[in-house]
């Protein structure tokens, strides 16, 4: 559900409820009431929500359970060294 999303993401990022609530500019209730799936957020703050972890709204709506990186910026051989650690990662050989 939507809010156990927002509550792995904020977690994984090491954030409180409030250093969330702060860079939303909304109140630690308002994100305690999302994590327990008491409202959801307006479009506008899921667009938000969805900026600020760099993921997307089907991402936060488990629509997609894909992962983003935002490499924007990066050259080639970056992409391509960020692309063998995570075959590394997941243990693949291409």
């Amino acid at each position: 559900m939507f809010g156990d999303t927002v509550k792995s993401l904020r977690l994984s990022h090491n954030l409180s409820q409030v250093q969330l609530a702060n860079a939303l500019n909304v109140s630690k209730q308002t994100v305690s009431n999302w994590e327990n799936n008491n409202i959801l957020p307006s479009i506008e703050m899921l667009i938000k929500i969805s900026k600020y972890f760099s993921v997307s709204a089907d991402f936060l709506l488990e629509l997609d359970n894909r992962s983003y990186i935002e490499v924007t910026g990066l050259s080639d051989i970056h992409l391509a060294h960020i692309q063998q650690i995570i075959q590394d990662i997941l243990g693949s050989k291409k």
